[in-house]
């Protein structure tokens, strides 16, 4: 294998960075890191399970594409590959590897055992917090900010304008999307004062105190928090659901099998005997 791409993956696998980027102290781990990775991926290599393995050259091409499509144009990915001390051909070498090394451990993983009814169905029961939705709210709000190096954003002049807003929105409510791009002072303005559905706890805190006792199509009273004064519309109301074992079932049957299979190739790859 390539070993300036197994540097180059446990370089950007570890800080994200090539190894031209890095201090000392960040490459000699990425380094042992890289070295710990080939010696595992050679021994992967010389068992009986890769043996009979075929990668095609289809399988290559897809991989290097993939990370052809990382870079602007060629000429930048052609100056990074050269940078790290690689070339087109050192690449297509290096995934090649890359691609049995995988195939083998997908052979190994395909041993796991299969994932029955009574498995899913424990899941379900022994972890209830996790197929829970909380009740959330369809939010929008207009924001008018407080500051009194401004005139128009004083306290008073704010709270004045805010409640003008509100009193105009109680008549028509159905103008919030239009009055909110007009007045708010919030990036969501662009979006209608559109905050998405959120549980309790996502806003700040007094936001979060009136929302949950809204109706739906409701205008809350004017709000103020940390960065100025709100008004919310409750758009909608998703009440606290549990999501059924049958709904469930694919999630959990996908999620269990992936860890056997994770499982399984872990425990192979502490048996192999060591070099």
């Amino acid at each position: 294998m390539s070993e300036p791409y197994i540097l180059l993956r446990a370089a950007l696998g570890l800080f994200k960075k090539s190894p031209t980027e890095l201090g000392d102290a960040e490459l000699q781990q990425v380094q042992r890191q890289a070295r710990n990775e080939l010696a595992i991926e050679n021994r992967v290599l010389n068992t009986p399970e890769a043996t009979g393995v075929i990668i095609s050259e289809q399988e290559v091409q897809h991989a290097y594409q993939e990370i052809k499509a990382r870079y602007d144009d060629e000429s930048h990915f052609l100056a990074e590959l050269s940078k790290n001390s690689l070339n087109e051909a050192s690449l297509r070498g290096a995934l090649f590897h890359q691609c049995k090394v995988n195939a083998v451990l997908d052979r190994v993983g395909s041993r796991s055992i299969d994932i029955n009814d009574v498995d899913i169905g424990l899941y379900y029961h022994l972890h209830p917090e996790k197929f829970s939705v909380p009740e959330r709210r369809a939010v929008s709000h207009i924001l008018i900010s407080i500051n009194p190096d401004y005139s128009e954003n004083t306290r008073e002049a704010a709270l004045q304008r805010a409640k003008e807003l509100r009193e105009k929105l109680l008549k028509k409510p159905y103008k919030f999307a239009d009055l909110a791009l007009r007045h708010s002072e919030c990036p969501t303005a662009l979006q209608g004062g559109d905050l998405g559905i959120v549980p309790r706890g996502t806003l700040y805190a007094e936001l979060d105190a009136v929302l949950f006792t809204l109706k739906t199509g409701e205008i809350s009273t004017v709000i103020e928090s940390e960065i100025g004064l709100h008004i919310l519309l409750c758009k909608h109301i998703h009440k606290a659901e549990t999501i059924s074992l049958g709904k469930a079932t694919p999630k959990i049957r996908a999620l269990m099998e992936e860890r056997a299979r994770q499982n399984c190739i872990r425990a192979w790859l502490a048996g192999l005997p060591k070099e």
